[in-house]
């Protein structure tokens, strides 16, 4: 189906969301059984500082444990809010930050960053006037510490409407940031599947949620073919994407096509996919990308394609460059844990 679709539904009793532009599978949303998932707020105890790693350990709820990097006036025993900001690997500590934020479908309220904010989507002033005066009345009487962005969403969206959401999530805020005191605690879960995809991924041309709905528009084909190394590229060149416990290796072959261009024009087929391949598969840290055999002139057409497909993925990617092999190398934020065993 063309246009922009939502499908919600359940694999082996766990939620599962589904955005689909075109037919083709742009975002996933899973159940994860971690004990905390990014975006939770919990109330914390500040733990032993390690100096070697310029940050501190952090006593969370249920015998878990967080890392806080660079923290400012904290002692040991304090309690602190944190929000966790991506997954750990078993054994390993949450990451955490206290820059938290409060998101609702239509604002975020942002504490110690106080500001009105309408998004920068929104390119009418008429309407960014209107949002901005609706805002400001919403906000009054708040404390000043606290910020607002208005999402892209409210261009569209009922005036009430946004009105209740931002006076909803700013008692939320409030709330919370006056429980400080107290042993570890979870005071902010993270949205499940279903709810993260109403408050995140905006308006569709469609939402399905029938009982047949993921297997209707494709979604259990194309899980499927998630669950494994190889993607399937034009022209029949073809990128194998493989997690070791150190890094992500990525592969990039040309296929059937021997002509002199061939090398560059898989290499950008894989470039463009790579951000949408490594979002929906939930891997992240340091990627080594291997491209396929292309001139050193060419690099140069690599990078700029590598940038502008990192820049519209919304996870956290820096570019490191080229290796002495000839590799390329990138580090991306883990904002989601890896496809659990029960997609395939």
């Amino acid at each position: 189906m063309k246009g922009r679709v939502i499908v919600l539904g359940e694999i082996e009793g766990h939620e599962v969301a589904a955005l689909l532009e075109d037919g083709r599978l742009e975002d996933l949303a899973l159940d994860d059984d971690a004990a905390f998932t990014p975006g939770s707020i919990l109330r914390g105890t500040v733990g032993r500082p390690v100096k070697g790693l310029g940050g501190v350990f952090v006593d969370l709820p249920e015998g878990q444990s967080g890392f806080l990097r660079a923290p400012k006036g904290l002692r040991p025993g304090q309690s602190i809010l944190v929000q966790i900001t991506g997954v750990a690997e078993e054994g390993k500590a949450f990451p955490l930050t206290q820059r938290l934020l409060f998101k609702s479908r239509y604002a975020i309220v942002t504490p110690d960053a106080p500001g009105l904010n309408v998004s920068r989507a929104i390119r009418d002033e008429d309407i960014r006037k209107d949002l901005t005066d609706l805002a400001t009345e919403a906000m009054t009487g708040a404390d000043e510490s606290l910020g607002l962005i208005l999402r892209s969403v409210c261009e569209e969206a009922a005036e009430d409407e946004i009105a209740d959401d931002i006076l909803q999530v700013r008692g939320l805020a409030e709330a919370v940031l006056k429980d400080v005191d107290g042993k570890p605690e979870l005071l902010v879960d993270a949205p499940g599947p279903h709810e993260l995809a109403w408050r995140d991924w905006g308006d569709a041309d469609e939402v399905d949620e029938s009982p047949e709905a993921l297997d209707h528009h494709g979604v259990l084909d194309q899980l499927a073919a998630l669950s494994g190394p190889e993607v399937r590229l034009e022209g029949g060149a073809s990128m194998w994407i493989e997690a070791t416990r150190a890094f992500v290796a990525v592969d990039v072959n040309t296929g059937p096509d021997t002509s002199p261009a061939a090398g560059l024009k898989a290499s950008i087929a894989a470039a463009r996919d790579l951000p949408r391949q490594l979002r929906l598969r939930g891997l992240g840290g340091m990627v080594l990308v291997d491209f396929a055999p292309c001139p050193k002139r060419d690099r140069h057409v690599l990078e700029q394609v590598l940038n502008k497909a990192f820049r519209a993925d919304a996870g956290e990617a820096s570019m490191a460059g080229w290796t002495p092999l000839g590799n390329f190398e990138l580090a991306r934020r883990r904002d989601r844990a890896a496809l659990p065993g029960w997609v395939a």
